[in-house]
């Protein structure tokens, strides 16, 4: 018998209304130029506590009998789950205790807080925080809802699909992450049941691809990964339910590197005016990368998860992003220690319409002779080809230049 089924998906539909947003599915054609297809984007970044957790964790809280909550409630989370728990335990009034990675964004260990949730901070992984909140719902009778290996959990999750199919009934593809599996298999089990045409596809990091490993590998590994841009979904170790769920029903999944989720980041922030975590760039990151293939000319709905990006970790990735794209660039080279030197270069690079953002001079620098000094520039530049042609110039006039 199916441990997850449309109908349930259906009754977490009617649970969470009022509750959860419709969120909007917006076309982006930007994205589908590079992609080679019609990209929409459903924009769960916009959703109540900025993350489509909210669906399930709420669909799971209200499930519960009086007894269970009265218990009070307990999760292991990255940090949108935790909200998504921490809200839905507020308005049915039971207390909530949160066990998050000791470097969860501090933005999200924040907002749980501010949901009234009580937050431990344990560990260096989703799996670590999770064997936590095992122990200590053991240890004081807590009722522990699960971020993804829960049918009722995985049954909010699967909302989005039905909305997404009310939104665009012809949708060839829906493109979502995989961290431990709740969202794609709730997606899965959901659009499959309305339209089994509809395709399925799920995107890991590579830093953390522990759902592909299993699948591929036909049983559940635990992936000792890396740290990631995708912090919401490093998740060592897939649950057997959403496994199983994975194994029957997703098309494809593929994998994205660091780089790519940082390039897809900065493209929706700035061309689709979308602010999206590392988790929820990573449909946008495999769809611009040529990751998926069969889908030409297809209606694609991918999937930005969640929002909740810490504005210091986003300035490094804004940074990575300029630097990929050549729109910022730093080089160094020698110049005469004499007046006029430096000005002589400047005015160089102003010729080829590059802004300057700073300027280092240092002359007592291992490996520059007396008389010389070396300068360090950071430059803000228009493309690959406009560093090409600065660099191009600055060679003719015989300076050894350096691109940092």
């Amino acid at each position: 018998m199916e441990q997850v089924t449309l109908k349930m998906v259906q009754e977490a539909q009617e649970r969470l209304k009022g509750v959860a947003q419709k969120t909007g599915l917006s076309y982006s054609n930007s994205v589908s130029k590079l992609s080679d297809c019609k990209v929409y984007l459903k924009m769960e970044n916009l959703q109540r506590t900025g993350s489509f957790k909210l669906r399930g964790a709420y669909n799971k809280v209200a499930s519960l009998t009086p007894e269970e909550r009265e218990k009070g409630v307990i999760a292991a989370s990255a940090g949108n789950h935790a909200q998504g728990v921490a809200l839905a335990a507020s308005v049915y009034g039971c207390q909530s205790t949160i066990c998050m990675p000791k470097h969860a964004p501090l933005m999200k260990v924040a907002a749980t807080k501010g949901y009234g949730a009580n937050v431990v901070l344990h560990g260096d992984f989703f799996d670590e925080a999770a064997a936590k909140a095992e122990e200590l719902t053991k240890e004081h009778g807590y009722t522990f809802v699960h971020p993804f290996n829960d049918p009722e959990v995985i049954a909010g999750q699967g909302t989005i699909a039905l909305e997404i199919i009310e939104q665009m009934p012809d949708v060839d593809a829906i493109v979502a992450p995989i961290g431990g599996g709740g969202l794609i298999s709730g997606l899965a089990v959901a659009a499959k049941s309305v339209n089994p045409k509809i395709k399925v596809i799920g995107v890991q990091t590579a830093n953390m691809p522990s759902m592909k490993n299993s699948i591929d590998h036909g049983k559940i590994l635990t992936c000792n990964g890396k740290a990631t841009l995708a912090d919401g979904i490093a998740v060592k170790t897939p649950g057997d339910l959403t496994y199983d769920i994975c194994s029957r029903y997703l098309d494809d999944i593929v994998i994205v590197d660091e780089t790519e989720i940082a390039g897809a980041i900065l493209w929706l922030l700035e061309r689709c005016k979308a602010v999206s975590e590392g988790a929820g760039a990573v449909p946008v990151a495999a769809l611009m990368n040529g990751k998926i293939s069969g889908l030409h000319g297809k209606k694609v709905a991918a999937l930005i998860s969640g929002g909740n990006i810490d504005v210091n970790n986003m300035t490094r990735i804004i940074n990575s992003g300029l630097l990929r794209s050549w729109r910022k660039v730093f080089f160094s080279t020698i110049i005469p220690d004499q007046p006029g030197e430096l000005v002589k270069l400047l005015s160089l690079i102003a010729e080829t319409n590059a802004n300057v953002l700073s300027v280092t001079h240092e002359r007592s620098q291992h490996g520059v002779g007396i008389g010389y000094t070396a300068v360090s520039f950071e430059l803000e530049t228009a493309n690959e080809k406009h560093v090409e042609h600065l660099m191009e110039l600055l060679r003719d006039q015989h300076y050894q230049v350096t691109i940092k």
